[in-house]
């Protein structure tokens, strides 16, 4: 979608060289798992990065070139600090100078299920203070189709300089999935949608100095549709084979039997695993960010409604499923000693936002077990009404309990020892079997 130079303002021309010469400095505002990554890929590629975050403790550790996120190591943030590439900062007015901003903050849900765009809102004020011509905004955050034109721009222009001449915005939205190694920010295709076409050109010459593949489309509207098409795609699929892991369970077949046969099939199906429910930062919440826009033209989007309602559902299901799993060897869950291995949202991360496993203790405890966890990687999680730490002599506790119920599959847990010393497990990602251990004891989703 490369447009002819002739048609681009000179701002935009130069803005345009400056990121081909590398001359370019860029803010990332918002540091964390979408942000610093996106940072340290932008500082590697030779930019000058400024990286801004509320957060004073982890503005001290970057400076200091200690990273916070699994995937980024120590040894890259020292790298890029010392060598000028990566500053940090709480302030916006160290923004004044810089060419571009990328901002990469949270976009929750509310608890009445409308979206929270107050952090987008809070940064494209601040950056009112420090817009000037000749500079690009980029949002990452994804939210709803019609954010950007709608929340950012009047915010932009509200300093007197037009959007597409003065200045250019675009929306790109992010693809972090933490914990992977064999796609990354960089190797990942990046999507961008400008508000006008030289906004489109800005935003992907940009980027396109450091990653590998881009991919520009007509507006910012259809970048933020296509983010919510991914992870819907994801929410629909693993809710129906939640759905199916319901039905076998009551027609008294195995689930993962059924998914590893049809996932025999070269052609026309794509294999889905059921689990205890939706975790992270995406896939539980930007479907209903669709679902919500919709409204406000009179449409239900059912399927996303429905597959939010199974997937939601999930953790009181394995807590039922493990209740009456215990009824048949003769334990009342009330009473019980129960182990909650792993309370992240996936596994071989510390991310605990929309975890699962943080209903399920909720719900079991609800119910008068005494629970304990273990995760490697979160020291500490909280729920409604309830603070634990996590157990350090994993295989001492699991000898205690009753029941451990297998959440967050992380591939450090010594899993045949564990097998080895527990009374019961409760599996709920089949991790045991596909490891090649059974038992009598094991029961699975």
């Amino acid at each position: 979608m490369s447009i002819n130079e002739s048609m681009l303002p000179s701002a935009g021309l130069k803005l345009i060289e400056s990121f081909k010469q590398r001359q370019a400095t860029i803010g990332v505002v918002g540091l964390g798992y979408v942000g610093l990554p996106l940072a340290v890929v932008l500082g590697d590629a030779g930019y000058k990065v400024i990286g801004l975050d509320v957060d004073p403790e982890k503005i001290e550790l970057l400076r200091d070139g200690k990273s916070y996120i699994e995937d980024i190591g120590d040894e890259i943030v020292s790298r890029l600090v010392g060598a000028g590439n990566l500053k940090f900062t709480t302030e916006y007015t160290d923004l004044a100078e810089v060419d571009a901003v990328s901002i990469c903050v949270p976009t929750p849900l509310r608890k009445t299920g409308d979206p929270d765009l107050s952090y987008i809102i809070s940064v494209s004020r601040a950056l009112r203070d420090v817009i000037h011509t000749g500079m690009l905004v980029i949002l990452e955050s994804t939210t709803y189709p019609g954010t950007t034109r709608e929340l950012v721009q009047p915010e932009m222009e509200s300093t007197g300089l037009k959007v597409g001449e003065d200045l250019f915005l675009a929306f790109s939205p992010e693809r972090v999935d933490p914990g992977r190694s064999d796609w990354t920010t960089v190797n990942t295709p990046k999507v961008i949608g400008g508000i006008t076409p030289a906004c489109t050109e800005v935003a992907a010459t940009m980027y396109g100095q450091a990653m590998e593949a881009i991919v520009p489309v007509a507006s910012t509207e259809v970048a933020e549709m296509t983010k919510l098409l991914e992870n819907t795609f994801r929410a629909v699929n693993i809710g129906l084979v939640n759905e199916m892991a319901l039905m076998c369970d009551r027609l008294g077949m195995d689930v993962w039997e059924v998914i590893d046969a049809a996932g025999t099939k070269p052609f026309g199906f794509m294999k889905f695993t059921p689990g205890p429910g939706l975790g992270g930062h995406c896939i539980p919440i930007d479907p209903l960010y669709l679902s919500w826009k919709l409204k406000s033209v009179k449409y239900n989007a059912r399927f996303i409604e429905l597959a939010s309602e199974i997937n939601t559902n999930m953790p009181r299901y394995v807590v039922q499923r493990v209740q009456d799993a215990m009824n048949l060897i003769g334990k009342s869950i009330q009473g019980s000693k129960v182990l909650v291995l792993g309370v992240a949202y996936k596994k071989d991360v510390s991310d605990v936002r929309e975890s699962p496993a943080l209903d399920i203790i909720g719900l079991l405890q609800d119910k008068g077990a005494q629970v304990k966890y273990h995760d490697p990687y979160v020291p500490i999680a909280e729920g409604e009404g309830w603070s634990l730490k996590s157990s350090s002599d994993v295989l001492d506790v699991v000898q205690q309990v009753d029941c451990v119920v297998l959440v967050t599959d992380h591939s450090d847990f010594d899993y045949q020892a564990i097998s080895n010393a527990a009374k019961f497990i409760f599996d709920t990602r089949n991790a045991f079997r596909y490891r090649g251990i059974e038992s009598p004891k094991i029961m699975r989703l």
